[in-house]
């Protein structure tokens, strides 16, 4: 397989697979990278079905570690569009795939965009909702949290900035082509809440069976290959 590295607009990047006229801008997710395992089977499965795939590390992942502002999402939106500007600019039609985090700022940053389809894994599509919900995890109001601003807790940093984001910027609309699978005991984006979202916005929602939401073993992998294989075109 073609693995191209490369920077946009000093972003790491890598092209998968040879120049084409369709291809994939890819997100990953948290504490994942550009090379995760569910790329790899993505760019697999795509580049069979003669598309290119394009991904690259957010802010503080892969070999951006270096990086230490905290990740806000109105950066990593600025980023996916600059992104989108560099492929239509090579005339190309563009799908997005999304994991997790990267859905959701996929979801900032594609809404009024021309995206031919979508396919998210595992997607964050209620930040709110996680926020709330480490909030209540770590036992503090929204008052404690604006004093403090941060909050540090085993599982993801809170950061008040990031809390106002994420009110302000409600997903509202989604018109695009979109096909989400997610494992059947994802704790973190609860199934109620991304149901409700592939609801509202006409998706198809797949679920794996005893799947979690980081699909990483072999079984996990090879249900989301057989997924994609049918809904690639």
């Amino acid at each position: 397989m073609d693995l191209n590295k490369t920077k946009i607009n000093g972003i790491p990047s890598i092209l998968w697979g040879k120049p084409s006229d369709k291809i994939i801008i890819v997100a990953h997710g948290s504490h994942s990278s550009k090379i995760d395992d569910c790329i790899w089977v993505l760019a697999e499965e795509a580049i069979a079905k003669g598309y290119q795939v394009l991904s690259f590390d957010l802010p503080q992942h892969g070999e951006r570690v270096y990086e230490t502002d905290f990740i806000m999402p109105d950066e990593c939106v600025r980023e996916l569009q600059a992104i989108y500007s560099f492929v239509a600019n090579q005339n190309k039609k563009i799908s997005i795939f999304g994991c997790s985090m990267g859905a959701y700022f996929e979801l900032l940053a594609f809404a009024d965009m021309k995206i031919e389809c979508a396919w998210f894994l595992s997607p964050v599509t209620d930040m709110l909702r996680i926020i709330h919900n480490l909030m209540e995890y770590c036992h503090i109001t929204e008052k404690e949290f604006q004093e403090k601003v941060m909050v540090e807790n085993d599982i993801e940093p809170l950061y008040f900035p990031y809390y106002r984001y994420v009110q302000s910027h409600p997903i509202n609309s989604w018109c695009h082509k979109t096909f989400i699978l997610r494992g059947e005991k994802d704790t973190l984006c609860e199934y109620d809440y991304v149901k409700t979202f592939a609801n509202k916005f006409g998706c198809e929602l797949t679920e794996q069976k005893d799947g979690e939401h980081w699909f990483h073993t072999e079984s996990e992998l090879e249900f989301f290959r057989k997924w994609l294989r049918k809904r690639l075109s």
